[in-house]
């Protein structure tokens, strides 16, 4: 019998101390590069978008790969391309941590309608408080204190 799966996920991640670094001149540079990533590791990406100190990336998930590893891999490898473009004077680095929610095939289009309007939802609400709500959506306990350190 084949390996069957359907899983979509989005995943979450912020800049260290979530500064806001990721400027829109480079902003589409980095998600096309993210892509690529991602793609290599057989996921499907179905959206990309965020703001200056934030990301969030909707994809089809392929199981052969752990979510720590992918993670892992998208971080250590745009860090690298950051720094070797020189987008941001500062040091960069990607804040240790992320989240990974799951979706319903009929939850897509709502998902990717979320991500792509990024900008605009920021213009109300913060990204610690768009955080929360996700952890507190999905009944993740979490204490505030360790949430972005």
């Amino acid at each position: 019998m084949g390996t069957f799966t359907q899983i979509y996920l989005q995943l979450v991640f912020s800049t260290q101390n979530r500064d806001p670094v990721l400027h829109k001149d480079y902003r589409d540079r980095l998600y096309k590069y993210m892509i690529a990533i991602i793609q290599n590791h057989k996921h499907k990406v179905l959206s990309i978008g965020g703001t200056d100190d934030h990301v969030h990336i909707f994809i089809g998930y392929h199981q052969t790969q752990l979510v720590p590893n992918l993670i892992t891999h998208v971080k250590r490898d745009t860090t690298i391309w950051i720094k070797d473009n020189k987008f941001v004077k500062c040091r960069f680095s990607w804040q240790e941590g992320y989240g990974a929610f799951s979706y319903g095939k009929s939850q897509i289009n709502d998902v990717i309608k979320y991500i792509n309007n990024q900008e605009e939802h920021h213009k109300k609400h913060t990204f610690k408080d768009e955080y929360k709500t996700f952890l507190d959506k999905y009944g993740i306990e979490y204490d505030e204190i360790y949430i972005f350190q």
